[in-house]
């Protein structure tokens, strides 16, 4: 076990003395700002796909976090991501070539990261776990190509159970437990992923979450200071 995943165990210790949610979150409760960015899906891909026809520009995400190259190329097929905003830090060349979702980031504080995910075909996440439940991932789909049976072809498995989010669908979720992805399909599946802060916490949770996230967001200005692949362009 590496030092990081150490750090992750204790954290999490540390947030399941007062959560008790399950994998799946309500979202209305959770992120009622989802709607309004569901709303906005076709205009949200047409930005994804702008920056998709300079893919190979796009850093892979363990060029982003090195620590997590066991994850993300576990096989020679590709995981890119192109951050908009990491932990509060607007990354502002990106947010000026996706207008739409720069305005919806404006309009929610709550939402700390945001990136759009660009899967390969026959690409493969395998199982992990996200560090601490004091963020909570939503997931939008906007290109997900379907299978021969017609249902759509990535899947995202969240502690055991199997979803198969289509275009426009929506999931919150806690990525502290289990999950993997596939694509399963001929073609790029590409997706909105955010990190929103988590709501209704002990007093307690909420400012270790702030702590935790002034971290973060201080590694990565570190990162990009350093001339890191953070931004393109």
């Amino acid at each position: 076990m590496t030092l990081y995943d150490r750090l992750a165990d204790s954290v999490r210790h540390l947030y399941a003395r007062g959560i008790a949610t399950p994998a799946l979150l309500d979202t209305p409760t959770f992120f009622p700002g989802a709607t309004a960015l569901q709303s906005r899906w076709l205009d949200l891909r047409r930005e994804a796909e702008a920056i998709g026809e300079h893919l190979l520009e796009v850093p892979r995400f363990h060029e982003l976090l090195p620590n997590q190259a066991s994850i993300a190329a576990a096989d020679d097929r590709d995981w890119r991501m192109y951050v908009l905003k990491a932990y509060g830090i607007p990354i502002a060349s990106h947010l000026r070539r996706c207008p739409v979702l720069a305005q919806l980031l404006a309009e929610d504080p709550s939402i700390l990261s945001a990136a759009f995910s660009f899967l390969a075909p026959g690409k493969h996440i395998p199982e992990h776990r996200g560090p601490f439940r004091g963020i909570i991932r939503f997931h939008l789909g906007l290109s997900v190509a379907v299978d021969d049976h017609g249902r759509p072809g990535a899947i995202l498995r969240i502690d055991g159970v199997d979803h198969r989010l289509a275009d426009g669908d929506m999931l919150l979720w806690d990525d502290t437990f289990p999950h993997e992805v596939w694509n399963r399909t001929s073609h790029l599946r590409v997706a909105l992923l955010l990190d929103v802060r988590r709501g209704h916490l002990p007093a307690s949770l909420h400012l270790l979450t702030s702590v935790l996230v002034t971290a973060i967001a201080s590694g990565f200005r570190w990162q990009m200071a350093t001339g890191k692949p953070l931004t393109i362009g």
